[in-house]
């Protein structure tokens, strides 16, 4: 989920409230808060507290709430995993440590910390081209054995890449992409879900879109999958969440200011993400649009 913000900086939570309400009517299956659409390390910890709260108080056990707690430094990620299950979060989404790019030893050690203390059960996340790290399946095959480390969120669009990471999946370990565009490829191969950018814009077709795969109604997932390519494009002209910020702007859900250094989406790139959009069947401002 993206973090709204007031003008003036601030949370915005009665526009985050909103958002989540949103989700669960639309059939979203869990929510991930403070993760890196959610702006997390622009965050302060305090904020991801109340963002989570909100989160935990709102779905009311329908659904978890994964909190993002992601960190270049094992002890502060820790940090974040018991800030969040103080909060009642469900689980954890722990991306690999950014910025230090430890090795692989140092990655398996990292999350095994993370898993050992027992705080929340621990969603692995790869996405090298934030981290300039990528952990690889065979680091991710010495991870899976661990009781609390239930699962890997897998941004990298290679099928190469979750053809060997499908194999470990079991009752306990998910394989879930976190790439959109390749998500019907990678649900079709086995993928238990997706965790989604475009989700923030079109919860409902992506609720729909993994329904079908589940329900074998494969025809109808690749027309879903198809009326949802331009805006996998358009979410891609600037860094996310600029234009999934823009985009929920343009359906009035809330302000589309990012924290800096991010700023507001490039006039040239509107048009597509607004055409995009009302492709996807999305209601739109038609003033905010134009």
């Amino acid at each position: 989920m993206v973090t709204p913000f007031q003008r003036g900086g601030a949370l915005d939570l009665l526009a985050f409230e909103a958002l989540v309400d949103w989700h669960l009517l639309a059939g979203s299956n869990g929510l991930v808060i403070g993760g890196s659409t959610g702006e997390s390390g622009a965050l302060e910890e305090s904020e991801l507290a109340a963002l989570l709260e909100v989160g935990v108080r709102r779905a009311g056990g329908r659904v978890p709430i994964i909190a993002g707690t992601g960190s270049p430094a094992t002890a502060k990620a820790l940090r974040l995993v018991r800030l969040a299950r103080s909060v009642g979060a469900d689980a954890a989404l722990a991306v690999t440590p950014f910025y230090s790019r430890p090795t692989q030893d140092g990655m398996v050690a990292h999350f095994r910390a993370l898993a050992d203390d027992d705080a929340l059960p621990v969603i692995l996340y790869n996405v090298p081209g934030r981290t300039g790290v990528d952990l690889l399946p065979d680091s991710v095959a010495r991870l899976a054995p661990h009781p609390r480390i239930i699962g890997i969120k897998e941004a990298v669009a290679d099928p190469a890449r979750m053809a060997a990471l499908l194999p470990l999946r079991s009752p306990t370990f998910a394989v879930l992409s976190g790439d959109d565009p390749t998500a019907l490829s990678a649900l079709t191969a086995g993928a238990d879900g997706v965790i989604s950018v475009v989700a923030n814009l079109v919860p409902e077709r992506c609720a729909e879109l993994c329904r079908s795969v589940r329900e074998g109604q494969m025809q109808a997932a690749r027309e879903i999958d198809a009326m949802l390519a331009p805006l996998y494009a358009a979410i891609a002209s600037e860094p996310n969440p600029i234009p999934v910020k823009a985009g929920l702007a343009m359906m009035r859900r809330m302000n589309e200011l990012p924290r800096l250094p991010l700023l507001p989406m490039s006039e040239q790139y509107r048009p597509a993400l607004a055409a995009a959009l009302r492709l996807a069947r999305v209601q739109l401002d038609a003033a905010l649009a134009a």
